[in-house]
């Protein structure tokens, strides 16, 4: 029997058959089972052939946004190493590719060669057309992130939670007049905390539109405009997206000879060693990258074995308060 009269007899489509006798690409259980029951029915698959389901390369690919390298932040660094000791652990190995936003051509060269069994993604972007193409041919996909596909292994943090904790401990503190420094908000994990920071501004009455937002990738050569708006319009407390952004803005004021807090403070919704360097001590939102990418390594494994597993699940955070937000009277 053909895979074309396969096909038309079980109703589905010529791939989804080829795809389920050969192991290559990935489609659902329960569709595999039906047409592997059927193969055998009709004498095309014999009982002593391994099922598509058993075939296993003991691979996992890990995909790194290609900016990874150029980045100064350790992020996707320390969670690939997380998810390579968890996946040694597990004696399965780690191939890792780089992907391009909105290009998933890296990726489906592992799927479609049989490479790996599973995709980890480390960064969840709206509209990403890689996990759509995983999603749309039910190849077992997890993420560092959050995302909308329910069939997609997600675990992180709570950014919404953590921004929105940390701007109400700061406006606790007396801080009114905000600015809010966050990179592409195409990545959900700036969305989160942009969305954290209006939240603490609704439930505590203050107006979003009497705050600063600076959206977009921050050139060296505008932070001089930059903090010159800043104090312009009496800014009390710049939060700041992530390490990389802090690092630039709090250098840059310091070299300005702006005294920190007592001229403005500065916090960072995201903490790295870099952070460390800087003296006052700058408050943070601190979280485990490593244990994060431990966490991702083991559900994705877990569900290629068969063992239990955490479709989702949410990793601790801590809010370091340290001398950067210290409110110092006027003299």
């Amino acid at each position: 029997m053909t895979l074309d009269e396969m096909a038309n007899n079980l109703g589905v489509s010529k791939s989804t058959v080829s795809r389920a006798l050969s192991g290559k690409g990935r489609i659902g259980k329960e569709t595999r089972e039906r047409i592997l029951s059927f193969a055998r029915e009709q004498g095309a698959l014999e009982e002593t052939d391994k099922p598509a389901g058993l075939v296993s390369t003991c691979n996992i690919g890990v995909v790194l946004p290609a900016d990874a390298y150029a980045n100064r932040t350790p992020y996707f660094q320390d969670c690939l190493l997380g998810i390579c000791e968890v996946s040694s652990l597990m004696k399965y190995n780690v191939l890792v590719a780089t992907g391009i936003a909105h290009d998933p051509s890296s990726i489906r060269d592992l799927v479609e060669n049989g490479k790996v069994d599973g995709i980890i993604l480390t960064r969840s972007m709206e509209g990403d057309k890689a996990v759509q193409y995983l999603t749309d041919i039910h190849f077992p996909v997890g993420m560092t992130g959050v995302c909308g596909y329910d069939e997609v292994i997600q675990v992180d943090i709570d950014n919404k939670a953590a921004s929105e904790n940390l701007t109400t401990l700061l406006i606790g503190r007396g801080y009114k007049k905000f600015a809010l420094i966050v990179e592409d908000l195409a990545y959900q994990v700036n969305q989160s905390r942009y969305d954290g920071f209006c939240s603490a501004l609704l439930k505590n009455g203050i107006s979003k539109q009497s705050q600063c937002f600076y959206t977009g990738a921050l050139e060296m050569e505008f932070l001089d405009t930059v903090i010159s708006d800043l104090m312009i319009q009496k800014v009390e407390c710049i939060i700041c997206g992530d390490d990389v952004i802090c690092s630039s803005v709090m250098s840059r004021l310091q070299a300005d000879g702006y005294r920190i807090p007592k001229d403005i403070a500065i916090a960072s919704l995201y903490n790295s060693p870099s952070l460390s360097c800087f003296s006052p001590a700058i408050t943070t939102v601190s979280v485990s990258v490593r244990q994060i990418g431990n966490m991702i390594g083991k559900q994705m494994i877990n569900y290629l074995l068969g063992n239990e597993y955490d479709k989702k699940a949410m990793m601790d955070y801590e809010i370091l308060f340290r001398k950067s937000t210290n409110r110092v009277r006027a003299e």
